[in-house]
């Protein structure tokens, strides 16, 4: 059902946690499943793009496998990239990463891009 991937960013998330004073913070959900994701980031200004990137990011998600291993993939996808950059992941890139999900599942790809948008919107509304 689930591939490796998923499994090992399933049963041992590198960026599961919270961060303390996060620069932005965001929240997704999906009602039909009841899967939840907060987003934590700080962000850094850097010198050599002359642009605001990702320094570091954790989330706490409450869902399935899929779930899961979707927010920490999508942690993987996005820390150093620029704001734009970020802005630009959709849900194929973390299901390309993971190796596939079941179709049943695809919705909880959706989980990580909707905490990223709201977590950059909490960050430059702080600004």
């Amino acid at each position: 059902m689930y591939s490796k991937k998923v499994l090992r960013h399933f049963l041992h998330p590198k960026h599961m946690g919270r961060i303390k004073n996060p620069d932005g913070v965001g929240q997704a959900g999906n009602i039909i499943c009841g899967d939840t994701m907060e987003l934590y980031l700080k962000i850094k200004m850097d010198k050599k793009k002359k642009k605001e990137v990702i320094k570091d990011l954790k989330f706490q998600t409450i869902g399935c496998a899929a779930a899961i291993s979707s927010s920490d993939v999508a942690c993987e996808l996005l820390k150093g990239k620029t704001l734009e950059q970020a802005l630009k992941l959709k849900p194929e890139d973390i299901i390309k990463k993971l190796g596939g999900l079941p179709e049943v599942k695809v919705h909880c790809s959706l989980l990580g891009v909707e905490a990223l948008k709201s977590a950059i919107k909490n960050y430059l509304e702080r600004k």
